[in-house]
């Protein structure tokens, strides 16, 4: 019979996830604004605005490129060791190089050292968020008791992400508030700082949470298994050469919930302030508010989409969202706070609900054995080709169409269509293979 503390082990994960993944975002999402706002000044000064700002985003796009690495090493260690063992490094990982980051030398005092070492610094956080994700949402769907809440509890990882962009964004916007010269000197470090008190809270919750009962199930039939039934490959070797073409939809599946976000929260920093010159905390302003109301989307779209199926709900979150940007720029280019606020809204409204459901869809098709592997690196490969390269493409078609946002509008819902295939084609091989598995039981 479960005990209390095992029947409150759903909540206590759902919220460890909630809690982790914030922080984990709170650290990717400050680099991802420094990066529009001041990396470019303090770290490539010799450079001009636009070369500048294509270096800094070039750093922010290292740590997507490491972030594979980390879906990796730390999905090893979370298929085999277990889900909190990984969750629990990743955090101080993540944590301890955000405070470094905080600390270091700009270009005016150690020179060329100084983008050396963000860079060096950034594919360290690239590693630790690409075993934080997957982990994350394994520890709050697995501990369901139901099979029909995992996709709604998964959506907890998934609310750590605007919870970190309302939090990264209240911190700069804070220390915007000062003139320019402090912002520059010291201002800008203070978010980074503050990921040392995060971390400890952190830290504690995840200690709390015991291990995924998914987990520990597959270790009992691990340790009961023939001497031969054990030696499985790796779990990375698994996923490559025993389901490559789910790792590719997986892959497309998960570009809109990550390369949309960058599009509208980090590239859309560069494209109002240095090609609308609209305000800086006009802009932050508006994010702000749009990031709150992601933040109230997603339980609800977790919930949506419990009642009318995660497939159908997923599919047509992305067909909205390819028709989306060309609302957006309309009302962005007006360049009020109502209007931008409003229109980057839109497209949020419809990548957040996709976003909060598309872990748990995701995360149903690979069994347990490999699952954090499978996940994980379809994730961080998503991200490290299309969340890290966004904002660069975004800032070239930018520069070279000047006055013109349609190239940005159909790059969007290139994105969005991607997604939109690769969930339809998802969907479409699960019920297949229902549909044997039932066929084989009958017969």
């Amino acid at each position: 019979m479960p005990t209390a503390a095992s029947r409150h082990q759903p909540v206590r994960a759902s919220l460890a996830a909630f809690v982790g993944t914030m922080i984990e975002w709170y650290d990717f999402y400050i680099y991802a604004t420094a990066s529009a706002l001041v990396f470019g000044k303090l770290f490539f000064p010799t450079t001009s605005g636009f070369y500048g700002t294509l270096a800094s985003f070039g750093t922010f796009a290292v740590g997507f490129l490491a972030r594979p690495l980390g879906g990796a090493v730390f999905g090893y260690i979370g298929d085999r060791a277990g889900r909190k063992k990984s969750l629990v490094i990743t955090l101080l990982m993540m944590g301890t190089v955000t405070v470094l980051i905080g600390l270091l030398p700009t270009y005016a005092s150690i020179g060329i050292w100084a983008p050396i070492a963000l860079v060096a610094l950034r594919f360290i956080q690239g590693i630790a968020v690409g075993g934080e994700w997957g982990g994350a949402v394994l520890m709050a769907s697995e501990h369901s008791p139901d099979q029909s809440r995992r996709t709604f509890l998964a959506s907890f990882a998934q609310l750590g992400s605007p919870a970190g962009l309302i939090l990264a964004t209240l911190m700069f916007k804070l220390v915007s508030s000062l003139d320019n010269a402090a912002f520059l000197d010291w201002g800008w470090r203070l978010p980074f700082l503050m990921s040392a008190l995060l971390l400890a809270v952190g830290f504690a919750i995840r200690l709390s949470v015991q291990e995924s009962p998914d987990f520990l199930d597959e270790q009992r039939r691990r340790a009961g298994a023939p001497a031969a039934a054990k030696a499985e490959s790796a779990p990375l070797a698994e996923v490559l050469h025993g389901a490559p073409g789910l790792l590719m939809l997986a892959i497309g599946a998960n570009v809109l919930g990550i390369a949309g976000f960058y599009f509208t929260n980090t590239f859309m920093l560069v494209y109002t302030t240095q090609y609308l010159h609209l305000e800086r905390a006009l802009v932050l302003n508006g994010l702000l508010l749009v990031s709150v109301m992601q933040f109230f989307i997603t339980p609800v779209a977790a919930h949506l989409a419990r009642l009318s199926g995660n497939h159908r709900f997923l599919v047509t979150m992305a067909a909205l969202s390819v028709v989306s940007p060309y609302a957006m720029f309309s009302l962005v280019d007006l360049g009020s706070l109502a209007s931008v606020t409003a229109g980057v809204a839109i497209a949020i409204l419809f990548i957040g609900a996709y976003y909060a459901v598309i872990a748990g869809f995701v995360s149903e098709a690979f069994p347990t054995r490999i699952r954090y592997t499978g996940i994980s690196m379809a994730y961080q490969v998503s991200g490290a080709i299309f969340g890290g390269l966004t904002p660069l493409l975004g800032t070239v078609l930018a520069e070279q169409f000047r006055g013109q946002w349609w190239p940005l509008a159909l790059l969007f819902s290139c994105i969005s269509l991607l997604s939109m295939l690769c969930v339809a084609r998802l969907g479409r091989d699960r019920a297949i293979s229902m549909s044997e598995r039932l066929h084989v039981q009958e017969s």
